[in-house]
């Protein structure tokens, strides 16, 4: 196992591979798909092409490929989930005080007397290369780009070395290739940085993609206020505190991650979502009580 810099989301991706002489080789291989998804996605960094593109005041803005991918993966899980993961909430997110990385934001400051409303994600255009948004659209691909990532990176890594490769970026966890004769095994915390103590438990997966969406984490103050990252679209607040946590395994880390982010959302109609699209899932009520559906992976052995 080995960690690469991944500035995009202020961490470090983790990375596990079958053959373990390849892992400087699938070290290399990640490191240089995150460091392009992080110049395509980024909202932190001036030169991305996010930023240039939210800045295009409504004019038609030529894309690269990767992020004209990563646009049609963040409207795809917005059509999957009825608008509940929206790529539209950048200025909702930015006016509660989310408006640079996470360790440089300040964790409290003056009430929010505003609310950004969501113009959602149908008012964004694709055609070809172009990508248009009408003026004042602000796009954050928090939601999906580090499933994302970690989805590609895992993919690309494994293609090129021919063995198992499983790409853990925080909570958000993708495995492509043949997995180990005993499967991968998934440690379940409320973050990334969790201690041993602080582990759930472990589930074992043999490919796809693990994700944990939390409202616990990524938190910060204004004026009385206590706010969290998950934002409802209907609203432009952030998702009632229904859920601490939420666990989903999936086809991919991108589906995992557009379904526990969901679930936040949507909240008590949740485990009944998530059971009507078969999707196993762990979640975590404000008490710690825990609730399984679909299937959910039991407990891995030691």
């Amino acid at each position: 196992m080995t960690r690469v810099r991944f500035p995009m989301f202020g961490g470090e991706a983790t990375i596990v591979v079958g053959d373990s002489r390849l892992l400087t080789e699938a070290q290399c291989i990640v490191q240089d798909e995150l460091d392009a998804i992080d110049k395509a996605c980024s909202r932190f960094r001036a030169d991305s092409e996010l930023i240039a593109l939210n800045e295009a005041a409504g004019r038609p803005v030529r894309v690269s490929p990767l992020l004209r991918h990563a646009l049609a993966v963040a409207l795809r899980a917005a059509a999957l989930t009825d608008g509940a993961v929206d790529p539209t909430v950048g200025s909702a997110v930015r006016v509660l005080g989310y408006d640079a990385d996470f360790g440089s934001i300040a964790r409290a400051g003056p009430a929010v007397v505003d609310v950004a409303r969501v113009p959602g994600w149908q008012r964004i255009r694709i055609r070809g290369s172009t990508v248009e948004l009408p003026e004042g659209v602000c796009l954050d691909l928090g939601a999906t780009g580090k499933a994302f990532a970690a989805d590609l990176a895992a993919r690309r890594a494994a293609a090129a070395l021919g063995c198992g490769v499983l790409v853990g970026l925080g909570g958000d966890i993708a495995a492509a290739g043949a997995a180990p004769p005993s499967g991968w095994i998934i440690g379940l915390a409320e973050w990334h940085g969790a201690s041993d103590a602080q582990v759930a438990g472990t589930i074992r997966i043999e490919g796809g993609g693990v994700a944990t969406s939390s409202t616990a984490v990524r938190r910060w103050s204004r004026g009385s206020r206590e706010l969290h990252h998950l934002i409802d679209p209907r609203t432009g607040q952030p998702a009632a505190e229904v859920w601490r946590t939420v666990s989903v395994a999936a086809a991919s880390c991108v589906d995992a991650n557009t379904a526990s982010t969901a679930a936040i959302i949507r909240g008590v109609r949740a485990p009944e979502w998530l059971a009507r699209h078969e999707l196993p899932a762990r979640l975590v009520d404000r008490d710690g009580s825990e609730l399984c559906v679909g299937g959910w992976p039991g407990q891995a052995g030691t």
